[in-house]
């Protein structure tokens, strides 16, 4: 998993951040999707991700609200 995460790295950072300083025509832009996708793609994975993370809080406060009311109505009757 560190050597996948370490290539992914390396692989966006030299995309990001290296590949604008070479010249249009080089072949090296031949390896890399157009730029805006290096600021769509994170944008979109943290999207998801903070969604996900929204979800799991929101089922969980639900689930909890749930369990103390049939607590409540244990007590009550």
């Amino acid at each position: 998993m560190m050597a996948a995460a370490a290539a992914i790295f390396v692989y966006y950072t030299t995309w990001a951040i290296l590949v604008p300083f070479f010249d249009a025509s080089s072949p090296i832009h031949a390896w890399f999707p157009p730029r805006e996708w290096a600021v769509r793609l994170p944008a979109f994975i943290l999207l998801v991700g903070l969604s996900a993370i929204g979800a799991f809080i929101g089922s969980t406060i639900i689930r909890e609200n749930q369990k103390q009311a049939q607590k409540a109505k244990l007590r009550a009757a």
